[in-house]
């Protein structure tokens, strides 16, 4: 049994280079055990890379990587009998039913064999999916698909679980039970790393966030922090015309205020310290609200996911 000051998840200055470019260059990670860490960048930041270093699917061009106490890639066999992993991509057997999928992956894990069914039943309860077991994959909706892989991420039991990506494309319906297994799996002690694009899914799932940008970790923290340290607790929009809004840019720069475009407004972050002159120059605001992660992470990278 592995001690509890190892880190599930250790990178120390690993760079991975692609021809002349780093797709993660100098990343430094440190994921302790038992915790949900959400993973934020915009799209080539080096969030699929770090997922394939994680797995032992790259080797790191220069830096150290270790998961579960093991040196990767050269402990890559006895990382992957202990973690489980949910692609972006769907690769289940459509020709195959649900619970054959779940039968033929579970043949290939570390577990007895007289475990094999019992695993089977309770990955199939936990995402809801005991009735439709003996349906065809190709039969399913695509939210019952992506059910099925967190199915098959969760069947061994994983120290440590990777979601890449794990309700893109679904409806609001079918994400909340997602997050609701998701949640589950958090309180009963599995490390979770979840890469996603849907910024609301870390700030209210991950005990902690890491934002990557150009392959490099460029903030790290709970949301609450993240939000303390960049975005304060209140933004102010004001909305108007294209010269309304960059006066309002420019005075906010001018008071050293952090500010951000949301559509047909711009959102005054750190609303509650704007001094008096500065309200009574803008006026009255069109909206109040709190800061979200995604006011961090438009600050931090200039970037917003679509």
């Amino acid at each position: 049994m592995y001690r509890v000051s190892v880190p599930t998840v250790l990178f120390r200055d690993v760079v991975k280079t692609y021809g002349s470019t780093n797709a993660v260059d100098g990343l430094s990670l440190d994921i302790p055990p038992g915790r949900f860490m959400g993973l934020l960048g915009p799209n080539g930041a080096g969030k699929s890379t770090t997922m394939r270093l994680i797995t032992g699917q790259s080797r790191a061009t220069r830096g150290a990587v270790e998961v579960l106490g093991h040196s990767m890639p050269a402990g890559s066999r006895r990382v992957r009998s202990l973690l489980g992993v949910v692609p972006q991509e769907d690769n289940l057997d459509i020709e195959l039913t649900v619970r054959q999928n779940l039968d033929v992956f579970v043949r290939f894990s570390s577990l007895p064999a007289a475990e094999y069914d019992g695993a089977v039943d309770r990955a199939l309860a936990a995402v809801r999916l005991t009735d439709r077991a003996g349906s065809r994959v190709e039969e399913l909706s695509g939210g019952m698909r992506r059910r099925l892989l967190l199915a098959r991420g969760i069947l061994t039991a994983p120290r440590l679980l990777l979601l890449d990506e794990p309700t893109v494309g679904l409806d609001p319906q079918i994400r909340q039970g997602l997050w609701d297994v998701i949640e589950a799996l958090r309180e009963s002690g599995t490390t979770v790393l979840m890469s996603t694009h849907y910024i609301e899914e870390a700030e209210r799932l991950a005990d902690e966030v890491a934002v990557v940008f150009a392959g490099r970790l460029i903030a790290q923290g709970s949301p609450q922090e993240l939000l303390r340290v960049h975005a304060g607790a209140q933004a102010a929009e004001f909305r108007g015309d294209t010269a309304r809004r960059a006066e309002v840019e420019e005075r906010v720069r001018r008071a050293g205020l952090p500010s951000r475009r949301t559509g047909l407004s711009v959102s005054v972050l750190r609303a509650e310290t704007m001094p008096e002159s500065l309200r009574t120059a803008l006026g009255p605001a069109d909206v109040l609200r709190p800061t979200t992660l995604e006011d961090v992470f438009v600050i931090l990278t200039g970037e917003l996911f679509v």
